[in-house]
């Protein structure tokens, strides 16, 4: 409460209304696997995984659909794939976590300085910034090419001098850094820039970069200056933690320049007597093996730190030999049960597998038995994006994983998390790797199987919306997912509430916040009921907490909704009716 000490008019702001619970997003999802290039999220140092909107922004960070190699082989960049699928069913939002083989190496160019041993602190060297070692080398053997250009622009001394500080200049075979004081230069002293006159000829100097890898030109920066001074400062722009992030996201190398160095070394080291130099990066490799369970484990830990994250899943990763599919999927089951994770897992099943019988997906659904999973099956049958390139063929099998989360996404923000995601159809799928019959659905559906269907003039859809799990309170997905979303709704928008006074004008204010927020879920249709006492109540008074609760800090509020069900099975009774009833 105010003091009011001195008299006077005292006006203060006050508030009559109950706090509000803003509804939180429910169709982020995230990927764990491998791409090409980008940052990694698992081992000692894993980074955070930048936020996608686009296939395109997946491009920039983590490369394009090229195949991958592991152990000298190529294979399917399923992640790719499935970030193109995603956003072509729907998807708005992802988060991709960039795991490698096993024993994968960075590819490096060493020291750009000519001669042998230079000393530390004037050292000029390019490296990937990232692991490199799972995108197929370019013709050259080279994992990464970096194209350095010395850019030339005509002027005058009294022009340039306006440049920023650090700029640098040429005049006739000599180099100056207007700002450097004293004038750094390559001609021992600044004389003959200061007898220089106004309207002498110089030309101002400047750094470009290309990189570029097996499928073209990958990254480009221009305008880069040699000199610490200058506010583009190549090895600051390129260092290894750029003002910008986006430089650190989208460019692979890093340019490390010691510190002694001064700025017309950098340039004399990078470019002598000339004005181009192409250096590539080898010694990439691909490792001995595919991933292991602890690169994804690790990836997967770092992505509980990001809240807004509601779906996750791991196409290709299924593809490998056992025991990673297993391992991997449980591993997806245990990281959305976490609590206060609020998110749910999208499984995929090993590829080329039958309905029923020895090594069936039946045999895979029966070790997984959680409320926060759904595994679907079969795999899906697209057109091949780069058909043609290198003899690739015109159509992929791929992980159903992909799509389905885009259309977890798309369901959401159409219809919303209430509706369960399926008679949906998948854009992008010509067909399945297995065509599911009616009498296949039958054994698969009740196990908690969701199969995609060809279904006659209907296209390829969705065709079931069950989670993995054996209980039947939560037998379905979206019945689930509504929940996630009313946990992670009220949870993030009653904190508010902790360390307040708890007592009665406490708990009146939780009840009608949380009986506001449900309303509207009430309204909006998300909720089974002819009225809203039928669709759902709020509890938070001396009914729900005992002395000790109060004694221990609790509030303990009760909330009880009706969830809508899907229409699984649709039931018409017909019968005769003769000509003369009156019914």
């Amino acid at each position: 409460m105010a003091e009011y000490l001195a008299p006077a008019v005292y006006v203060e702001e006050t508030s009559f209304r109950a706090k509000s619970i803003e509804g939180v997003g429910t169709s982020t999802a995230a990927f764990v696997g491998l791409t090409a290039r980008g940052p990694i999220s698992s081992g000692k140092k894993p980074a955070r995984p930048p936020l996608l909107t686009s296939f395109a922004d997946f491009e920039r960070t983590y490369g394009g659909l090229d195949n991958l190699v592991i152990n000298g082989k190529s294979t399917l960049n399923y992640i790719a794939h499935a970030a193109r699928a995603f956003f072509n069913n729907g998807g708005g939002r992802l988060y991709v976590a960039r795991i490698e083989p096993a024993n994968a190496g960075d590819a490096t160019s060493g020291a750009l300085n000519d001669g042998a041993n230079p000393p530390a602190n004037k050292t000029v060297k390019l490296d990937a910034r990232n692991p490199i070692g799972s995108v197929m080398a370019g013709p050259s053997g080279a994992n990464l090419t970096v194209q350095l250009v010395q850019e030339e622009l005509a002027s005058t001394k009294k022009l340039a001098l306006k440049q920023p500080a650090g700029t640098m200049v040429r005049a006739g075979d000599k180099y100056y850094v207007i700002g450097s004081e004293p004038m750094e230069t390559s001609a021992g002293n600044a004389s003959a820039f200061t007898n220089l006159a106004d309207d002498g000829d110089v030309t101002i100097v400047s750094l470009a970069v290309m990189v570029s890898d097996a499928s073209g030109v990958i990254y480009e920066a221009g305008g880069l200056g040699f000199h610490a001074l200058h506010p583009r400062y190549c090895g600051s722009v390129l260092g290894g933690n750029p003002p910008n992030p986006g430089d650190a996201l989208y460019n692979p190398v890093v340019l490390s320049i010691g510190d002694k160095a001064k700025g017309v070394e950098v340039r004399e080291t990078i470019f002598g007597a000339k004005t181009e130099r192409s250096v590539e990066l080898k010694g990439g490799n691909s490792g001995d093996g595919p991933p292991q369970g602890a690169e994804f484990q690790s990836a997967l830990d770092g992505l509980l730190a990001i809240e807004d994250i509601s779906i996750v899943a791991a196409p290709g990763a299924t593809s490998f030999a056992a025991p990673l599919p297993a391992s991997v999927n449980g591993m997806l089951v245990s990281h959305a049960e976490t609590r206060r994770s609020y998110r749910i897992a999208v499984l995929d099943p090993p590829p080329s597998l039958l309905p029923s019988g020895n090594g069936a997906v039946t045999e895979v659904k029966s070790k997984i038995d959680s409320t926060y999973a759904a595994l679907y099956y079969p795999w899906i049958r697209t057109a091949n994006p780069v058909a043609g390139a290198a003899g690739e063929p015109g159509e992929l099998v791929l992980p159903p994983s992909g799509f389905v989360t885009g259309i977890y996404a798309r369901n959401d923000v159409q219809r919303g998390v209430h509706k369960a995601p399926a008679n949906e159809t998948v854009s992008g799928a010509l067909g399945l790797e297995y065509s599911v019959r009616f009498g296949e659905q039958e054994l698969l559906n009740p196990l908690g199987i969701n199969c995609i269907r060809e279904l006659p003039n209907r296209g390829i859809r969705v065709w079931g919306a069950r989670t993995t799990s054996s209980d039947p309170e939560w037998k379905y997905v979206n019945v689930r997912r509504y929940f996630l979303y009313l946990e992670a709704s009220i949870d993030r928008g009653t904190q508010w509430a902790v360390f307040e006074p708890n007592g009665e004008r406490l708990w009146a204010n939780v009840r009608t916040t949380v009986e506001n927020f449900l309303y509207n879920e009430w309204v909006n249709g998300a909720l089974l009921g002819a009225s809203a006492k039928e669709a759902y109540f709020v509890r938070c008074d001396r009914s729900t907490m005992t002395q000790n609760d109060l004694d221990n800090g609790r509030l303990v509020c009760l909330v009880g909704v009706a969830a809508l069900k899907p229409a699984e099975f649709v039931i018409f009774r017909i019968g005769q009716k003769t000509a003369d009833s009156r019914d």
